[in-house]
């Protein structure tokens, strides 16, 4: 490939966007060695610190979300529209990159839209069962849509869609369960419970395993790894007393571990956490948030679910039902194993690559195309 192509990812707000971005970075800087990733998104997200962090260039872009909710926040959204999109035309004219990828959030809409304006190729990867409405409008002008799951393809109808699963990071795949046992400091016969409320955490997951933590620590082999999320753990910190088979933090920074040592997970049912939860084989018994757009993540979880490799709680069970949900599986072998098969088999751990060889592929044949940009 030309040494001096550049691929321009686009996509942020949440980990669920900045996360398989950077994994497609990394696969096409593992697949093309010399190809230039740099990155657009706003000031004051996840992507600011999480991008240059991992050593790729960050153009910040001025961009914000129409609230469904009415707020005076609201009027100001034409101008920054305006604002966003002219920050993206001079971007892509600057660096007249080869394909511009995006990942969602309210940034890849004016960045993708600038780029198609300019004659450049734009790839839209979607995480989500049910895809959002940034998306679903960028399949209309996309050279290629790369989805997760294949419900999502039906909104995709004009589109040249591929089910390649969501990328993740290859480190999940590497870490054992010996080490990650070791990690987390428990014996290799124990039983793990870890719950996943997200970086900033879940209330709902929160309280109901606050309720239900002497239930649980009754049962004399069994461990629970608990993320509370960083607005939470102060607080249950505070108030709940430690326990050697307790382990809380406010957030893991070794997923990998986490996920190696894990019997079962209760967890949101996030893209993202879905994703890893594939690649890793973990069984997980799935909440799905109520307070997301369309309810995607009940689509994520139904997903999962009906091919074997996760089981749904919805929330308004999940305070009674917590304990019986999780003890079941904790206390059935052949059912943990059986969802591991499962989701081995829905798992597509090859996702970056796939995704880096394509765009890869679109930048080789427009880089070679005699049509000027606009």
């Amino acid at each position: 490939m030309n040494p001096s192509l550049r691929i321009l990812m686009a996509g942020g707000g949440t980990g669920g966007h900045v996360y398989p971005a950077l994994a497609i970075a990394d696969a096409l800087t593992q697949a093309a060695p010399h190809v230039h990733v740099a990155f657009a998104g706003t000031r004051d997200r996840l992507e600011a610190t999480a991008v240059p962090k991992a050593g790729y260039a960050f153009h910040p872009i001025t961009v914000s979300g129409f609230q469904r909710a009415w707020t005076l926040e609201n009027l100001r959204f034409p101008l920054r529209l305006l604002e966003g999109l002219w920050d993206s035309w001079k971007l892509v004219r600057a660096l007249e990159p080869a394909v511009v990828v995006g990942t969602g959030g309210y940034v890849a809409g004016p960045v993708l839209l600038a780029a198609r304006l300019q004659g450049c190729p734009i790839v839209v990867q979607e995480q989500n069962a049910y895809p959002g409405v940034t998306n679903r409008l960028l399949g209309y002008l996309s050279t290629r849509v790369h989805v997760a799951f294949p419900e999502a393809e039906a909104y995709f109808p004009t589109a040249d869609v591929r089910v390649t699963g969501n990328p993740t990071r290859q480190q999940l795949q590497q870490t054992t369960r010996a080490e990650g046992r070791a990690h987390i400091g428990m014996p290799e016969d124990a039983t793990l419970l870890t719950v996943l409320g997200g970086s900033l955490g879940s209330a709902a997951l929160n309280d109901a395993l606050e309720a239900s933590l002497g239930a649980l620590l009754d049962r004399p082999n069994t461990y629970i790894l608990w993320q509370t999320g960083t607005r939470y753990y102060e607080a249950l910190h505070a108030r709940i007393p430690s326990h050697p088979r307790l382990r809380m933090a406010p957030y893991l920074d070794r997923m990998d571990a986490a996920y190696a040592a894990t019997d079962v997970a209760l967890c949101r049912a996030g893209a993202l956490t879905c994703s890893e939860l594939l690649v890793t084989g973990t069984p997980a018994v799935l909440v799905p948030s109520p307070n997301v757009v369309a309810d995607h993540q009940t689509k994520n979880a139904e997903s999962m679910a009906a091919a074997g490799a996760a089981r749904v709680l919805p929330e308004p069970r999940l305070s009674s039902e917590l304990v019986a949900a999780v003890t079941a599986l904790l206390d059935d072998a052949s059912a943990r194993a059986a969802m591991t098969r499962a989701a081995q088999q829905l798992a597509r751990p090859e996702a970056a690559a796939v995704i880096a060889r394509d765009i890869c592929s679109i930048a080789r044949a427009h880089s070679s195309s005699p049509t000027p940009h606009a």
